[in-house]
């Protein structure tokens, strides 16, 4: 007696369902410059280690008891690893009624976030097709129409606050597809081959009288500064390779310290150039990117959202091998200040770092929140309000390295004033509650008014306030507690990452604000 029938049974149902929607479909599928699901798991994952759950779930027809067809369902799902470490990966088939989720098996979908949860892995979507109710073509199959229900949505929800959590848009992804895409702490588009919408040109035609194609409705143009994505890559590899490296600078869950690396660079390298990075006219932008290359560990820099909120670069980084997010100012962007979309940039990024406990180094060049009637128009000051709560709320350890610039709420508001003040200054620093120039136009309106010269009374004024703010008088006072030559900027952030690491143990566990996107 032998259940080797049943065995080969199984052996060919699982190659059915690696031909995935018919030969057809796949070359037409990779004539669009696309690879399918299973080439880009294996593109994605450690060579042999995906392990596949579900393989033979789709619909089947029978002749008898004998399986006449069978078409799988189009989401995958299983474990795998990436650089050796366990993840989940949930990822749609579009060679299989294009992604549509009348064409898929639903629990699947709930049981890929379910693993993620109950085994504290890293959840990666690969996304590509709708991932909702499917068409209408429902209601005549089903004869009823339904409530709509977000599957797993209260394992989607919960994973943000527990284990790493990445969506890959890899085609035309549309309403809970999208959805599942952006619910995550990590976005990538690929240029060319993705779009991204709530409804597809169509819909969009029918209900607002637009007809766009998808590639103006939601193609990498439209979202490259949205905010609604991440990165923008030009190849899926690319996408890959972005999500690989996202992943090696947290933890797999948030009950374990973020992995440290070797590193080949020198803790207490000094770049000469950093004594002259920041212009003597304060007016004058400079770049902050290579900055941000003398400080940290040589090639470990990952940026998140370029030109989303440009004004605030965001990203990680290692500082002797151990990982960091980092918050940095660019002058170039709106003078670095903090514009709506650079308040949500660092809200979100600052709840990313509080979820998976890493530290934060904050290089600040800050004039301040946007002035100006149209700041104004859209509510600026509680999206400063919001970003500066998300600082105060954090526990992790920050550090602050003050570049040029604090002035005003916003400049304030770039370190928990009320906690242990663990911050550096450049000799560079000008700090106060607005700049000494437009402070005296306010301070001195009637002299100035009053005065035969108020030219030459300004200017009389400037030169009496330029010493006042030279910031070794303010260290004199212990208003700043050190001020560094900016070439030892490096050397003591690896003494501080140090002592940053050896109070993580104490933040483990789910953070008091769970993550949202």
């Amino acid at each position: 007696m032998s259940w080797q029938p049943e065995i080969n049974e199984l052996r060919k149902r699982e190659k059915l369902a690696k031909e995935m929607g018919g030969e057809k479909n796949v070359e037409k599928h990779r004539s669009r410059g696309k690879l399918t699901v299973r080439e880009r798991i294996n593109h994605l994952l450690d060579k042999n280690t995906f392990h596949e759950k579900g393989a033979i779930a789709g619909k089947a027809e029978y002749q008898g008891n004998e399986l006449k067809n069978f078409t799988p369902a189009n989401f995958l799902i299983g474990t795998g690893e990436i650089d050796g470490r366990k993840v989940v990966i949930g990822a749609d088939d579009f060679t299989v009624r294009g992604g549509a989720a009348d064409g898929a098996i639903k629990e699947k979908q709930i049981y890929s976030e379910q693993l993620a949860h109950d085994l504290q892995l890293p959840m990666v979507r690969l996304v590509d097709g709708t991932g909702g109710g499917g068409s209408v073509t429902f209601l005549e199959t089903e004869g009823h129409t339904y409530v709509p229900v977000n599957p797993a949505w209260d394992y989607v929800v919960r994973n943000m606050g527990r284990v790493p959590v990445v969506g890959a848009c890899l085609g035309s992804v549309a309403g809970l597809g999208a959805a599942r895409v952006t619910a995550s702490h990590f976005s990538v588009m690929v240029e060319e081959i993705s779009q991204l919408f709530v409804a597809g040109p169509q819909i969009v035609n029918f209900g607002v009288g637009q007809n766009l194609t998808k590639e103006e409705l939601g193609g990498t143009q439209v979202h490259r500064s949205s905010g609604a994505i991440d990165n923008i890559v030009k190849t899926e590899d690319e996408a890959f390779e972005h999500i690989r490296k996202f992943l090696t600078y947290l933890p797999s869950n948030v009950f374990q310290l973020p992995p440290v690396n070797d590193t080949n660079d020198d803790r207490n390298r000094r770049e000469d150039e950093l004594i002259s990075v920041i212009p003597k006219n304060r007016r004058t932008p400079y770049k902050i990117r290579p900055i941000l290359k003398m400080i940290f560990d040589k090639n470990s820099i990952f940026e998140m959202g370029r030109y989303f909120g440009g004004g605030t670069v965001t990203g990680f980084a290692r500082l002797d091998g151990h990982p960091v997010g980092f918050l940095a100012n660019d002058s170039y962007v709106a003078g670095g200040g903090l514009t709506v979309e650079s308040c949500e940039k660092i809200e979100r990024f600052v709840d990313l770092c509080e979820t998976f406990h890493l530290p934060i180094v904050n290089l600040v060049d800050q004039p301040g929140i946007s002035i100006g009637l149209a700041a104004e128009k859209r509510g600026t000051i509680r999206k400063g309000v919001r970003a500066i709560s998300a600082i105060y709320q954090a526990t992790v350890p920050m550090i602050e390295i003050i570049m040029r610039r604090v002035f005003g709420v916003g400049g304030a508001g770039m370190i928990n004033g009320h906690g242990l003040h663990f911050r550096y200054a450049w000799p560079s620093g000008d700090w106060g509650s607005l700049p000494v120039e437009g402070g005296i136009q306010v301070a001195y309106k009637r002299k100035l008014e009053a005065s035969d010269n108020p030219q030459a009374l300004l200017e009389e004024l400037a030169e009496q306030m330029e010493s006042v703010r030279s910031p070794l008088r303010t260290a004199e006072a212990f208003g700043i507690e050190e001020i560094i030559d900016p070439r030892d900027t490096r050397p003591l952030l690896c003494d501080w990452v140090d002592d940053a690491y050896n109070l993580l143990p104490q933040h483990l566990g789910p953070s008091r604000h769970t993550m949202r996107p």
